[in-house]
């Protein structure tokens, strides 16, 4: 599956934008489907002198800490499970606010 398409970039608010929101929207979803992980996005885009796409949101690794934090596209291409089966994006997503998101994983 590809993480990102240009719909989703062009669905992402711009990466720094949401510096000043309490509570941004979570407009994109990535999971590890054969065990922990989960990245909650909302903002992203191209750091300038790279040709990697950031994301930021929540990440929750699986150990109990989710944080905000950033996360590069290619970091989560690179995420081989089982079989070869990476990351993937969660295709039925709808936007919602952050501290719904906190709240449910208690960060």
């Amino acid at each position: 599956m590809k993480l990102l398409t240009k719909a989703v970039e062009k669905s992402l608010p711009e990466l720094y934008s949401q510096e000043k929101n309490p509570d941004p929207q979570v407009v994109l979803h990535f999971f590890n489907p054969c065990g922990a992980g989960d990245w909650w996005i909302t903002e992203g885009g191209w750091e300038p002198d790279s040709s990697d796409f950031t994301f930021f949101g929540l990440c929750d690794l699986g150990m109990g800490y989710p944080e905000l934090g950033y996360v590069s596209l290619n970091e989560l291409q690179s995420v081989k499970g089982p079989f070869g089966i990476g990351i993937e994006r969660d295709l039925h997503w709808a936007a919602k606010p952050l501290s719904i998101i906190k709240e449910k994983v208690g960060a």
